[in-house]
């Protein structure tokens, strides 16, 4: 466990120093915003990009992997529904809470810290995760905002905005050159490389650094959604995945260290588009990555074994 901790330690130090220095305001409100775009549109999408065009098609769709991962966490989606509508939350609201409470920080925490933990096989795994979230997930609580406040719902923006997360782009095309049997020309490939080099530590540091600039307004909801996130997603997957659809262990073992993760930062900025909740969400982000810092290591220990 404490070998697993001091591993993990150096992740969260590096979020511990983009905290301070956004709380000290060395790093502004703006840089953090300009930080995070460069990871999430260069660094990051180059990161993906070749860990797909690297993959073998044949080995990274598993549709018992899927199914496990799906159910698990919409077991999760919908318990934090109907906790939020026992609470009398309005629908949208309750969407919101079940998406903030299952949508792991996967893309600029897991994709770097689980494959260093877990080992390089472990990219397939992370980006099938990676992929219902963004997907599935992302789409489900699109279609409910919209169908909730306008009675309807369209297709054509909702495909829009999956075509426009270059994260979706960057996999997606990794995934075709795969599917092409193409070598990455060296020039190419060391450029990725480079790039891609700078998604882990830009990554981590601006996640601490706009954590700097979140409140932790509504403390009892922030922990409850926190709990749903760190705890029961987590055992929600280690079931489904070992116990009812008989997961390979080891792609378990990744599912379950991905659901630990704590709440998404992607989950703020689509709260604050929509307008719904982004104070509360943001509490949760602040909250489950604190506690992360304990949590993470226990649940990567524990999967090890």
């Amino acid at each position: 466990m404490l070998e697993i901790f001091l591993k993990t330690l150096p992740f969260f130090a590096l979020i511990g120093l983009g905290w301070f220095a956004g709380r000290i305001r060395f790093f502004t409100a703006e840089a953090t915003a300009w930080l995070t775009k460069f990871v999430f549109y260069f660094a990051l999408s180059a990161m993906l990009f070749k860990f797909s065009a690297n993959l073998k098609l044949a080995e990274l769709f598993d549709p018992q992997f899927v199914l496990a991962y799906l159910s698990g966490s919409g077991a999760v989606w919908i318990l934090t529904f109907l906790v939020a509508k026992a609470r009398k939350l309005p629908t949208t609201l309750a969407a919101m809470e079940s998406h903030t409470a299952m949508t792991g920080n996967t893309g600029f925490l897991g994709v770097p810290m689980l494959v260093v933990l877990l080992g390089p096989q472990a990219v397939g795994p992370v980006l099938m995760v990676l992929s219902c979230d963004l997907i599935v997930f992302s789409s489900i609580i699109t279609i409910i905002i919209t169908a909730a406040r306008h009675g309807k719902v369209s297709v054509a923006p909702i495909a829009l905005g999956l075509l426009k997360n270059p994260m979706i782009v960057s996999m997606g095309a990794g995934l075709i050159w795969a599917g092409l049997k193409w070598p990455i020309p060296a020039p190419i490939e060391e450029f990725m490389t480079l790039l891609g080099a700078a998604a882990t530590p830009g990554a981590l540091f601006a996640i601490g650094a706009s954590l700097a600039f979140k409140s932790a307004e509504k403390p009892a909801p922030a922990i409850w959604l926190s709990f749903g996130k760190l705890f029961l997603h987590p055992v929600a997957i280690a079931i489904t995945s070992l116990m009812i659809f008989d997961v390979d262990p080891y792609a378990a073992a990744v599912m379950i260290a991905a659901a630990a993760l704590p709440v998404a930062g992607n989950v703020y900025i689509l709260a604050q588009h929509y307008g719904v909740a982004p104070q509360r969400v943001s509490a949760a982000i602040l909250v489950s990555t604190a506690v992360s810092i304990l949590t993470v290591p226990a649940v990567i220990h524990w999967v090890q074994m």
